[in-house]
């Protein structure tokens, strides 16, 4: 149950603990009183019911960026057999073959979807699988949901298929996968790595994003081999093509075992070129540096500090959640900001990196920017802790969560429920 049941209708919400960040102060936090009319945050008025909320920290709700919601909750019948990101891409192959239907990614969206309304996002970006004849599939599921949770989660989609299925020339199946992409309101994706047609295949991909207008989101280096290094190859054809639209990447994970010179050079690049960076610690964790009977030596996720002291806009979201790439997850921001901060040591740091969960990948999805201040939908997240300390020591499983200003039910969905697609 959520630690308080708020009365319903307009009120003043008093002795709250804020980020400074998030109200325009410098202090790392503040105690602030925030106005509820109309379910929309106002200005602190006078009259209204008054309730002391005794320190309890909030939010605005969460922007998940970079989410996998066709494969999520698979694992029961698609394990990993061997927790590697070989298995992962062995199995889940498999599975998409056997069983995507559009019933089947239909359930388990629409699961994932609730569990992420309970726990307080309120935008969620999601890569489609898009190996023919899936895209069609998954696609059209998406566009489904996405009118059916208007005005509760926004939500986008990207295409999801690997450079190497890219052709030079412009032709071939991706033109159709842009072409659907285009038309169901999407961002122009793919998996890179190294190719030896690399930059030629980046050079059509950006074409096919320019002619249509999209915004371009890549999975990056997701590896642990030093040599992999198309993050440095995307930046440089951004700035040789002069693409202008937004363009984020994902994981980067091979940066933090390059030399030092090569990762300052290609950080260097993807300042220049304005590129958006995407960290997922949590499936970075689990899948890198894995190798039987042997104590992984690193953490597996990029170089955030680094990049943002370039001024790069770094976030953080959830990636995968129980199928092969990540067994466990549940489309929970604050565990994500809870384990990210523990594994990427963002504590003793900056104190602005609560943005790398609100307004960061609002600046780089184009969604509105999560807010405190009045106007803004009240749209919040409240946690029984005064600290930061207390926030992340307890998974906030009794949090409050705020939608247009009313308190929702936060039940989560039982996994039983997708116990028929499992057989």
């Amino acid at each position: 149950m959520d630690f308080r049941v708020l009365p319903s209708g307009d009120l003043t919400l008093t002795n709250l603990t804020a980020p400074g960040c998030l109200i325009g102060r410098e202090a790392p936090l503040e105690t602030i009183s925030l106005s509820i009319r109309d379910g929309r945050i106002a200005a602190p008025a006078p009259g209204l019911p008054q309730v002391d909320m005794r320190g309890a920290m909030v939010f605005p709700a969460f922007i998940d960026m970079h989410t996998h919601l066709d494969k999520g909750h698979i694992w029961p019948r698609a394990a990993n057999p061997d927790g590697s990101f070989d298995g992962a891409l062995r199995v889940v192959e498999a599975d998409r073959v056997a069983n995507w239907s559009g019933g089947d990614v239909r359930a388990r969206m629409d699961f994932a979807l609730r569990c992420a309304w309970a726990h307080g996002s309120r935008a969620i970006r999601t890569h489609l699988d898009s190996i023919p004849p899936q895209h069609r599939i998954s696609f059209a599921e998406f566009t489904r949901l996405r009118e059916e949770w208007a005005g509760r989660i926004d939500l986008q989609a990207v295409c999801l298929t690997s450079i190497d299925r890219i052709d030079p020339q412009g032709g071939g199946e991706f033109a159709e996968i842009a072409d659907l992409t285009a038309e169901s309101g999407g961002v122009l994706g793919c998996v890179t790595f190294p190719d030896p047609l690399l930059r030629d295949r980046l050079r059509a991909f950006f074409a096919h994003a320019g002619q249509r207008g999209l915004h371009a989101d890549f999975h990056v280096d997701e590896s642990g081999d030093p040599a992999a290094a198309s993050l440095r190859a995307i930046a440089e054809v951004v700035l040789e093509t002069g693409f202008d639209a937004p363009v984020t990447v994902g994981h980067c994970c091979s940066l933090a075992v390059q030399p030092d010179a090569e990762w300052q050079a290609t950080l260097d690049l993807v300042a220049r070129a304005g590129i958006h960076v995407v960290s997922l610690p949590l499936c970075n964790l689990y899948l890198q540096d894995r190798a039987p009977d042997r104590t992984p030596r690193w953490r597996g996720i990029t170089l955030v500090h680094e990049m943002a002291a370039r001024g790069i806009n770094v976030s953080f979201a959830s990636d995968n959640t129980r199928d092969p790439f990540y067994a466990y997850g549940d489309l929970d921001m604050i565990e994500v900001m809870r384990e990210a901060t523990r594994i990427a040591h963002l504590d003793h740091s900056r104190d602005d990196w609560i943005q790398a969960f609100l307004a960061n990948p609002a600046r780089a999805c184009g969604f509105d920017a999560p807010s405190l201040m009045p106007g803004a939908p009240a749209d919040l997240v409240i946690c029984r802790a005064r600290s930061w300390t207390e926030l992340f020591a307890r998974p906030q499983s009794d949090r409050i969560v705020l939608r247009d200003g009313h308190q929702i039910d936060r039940s989560l969905p039982d996994y039983a429920e997708l116990d028929h697609l499992m057989s």
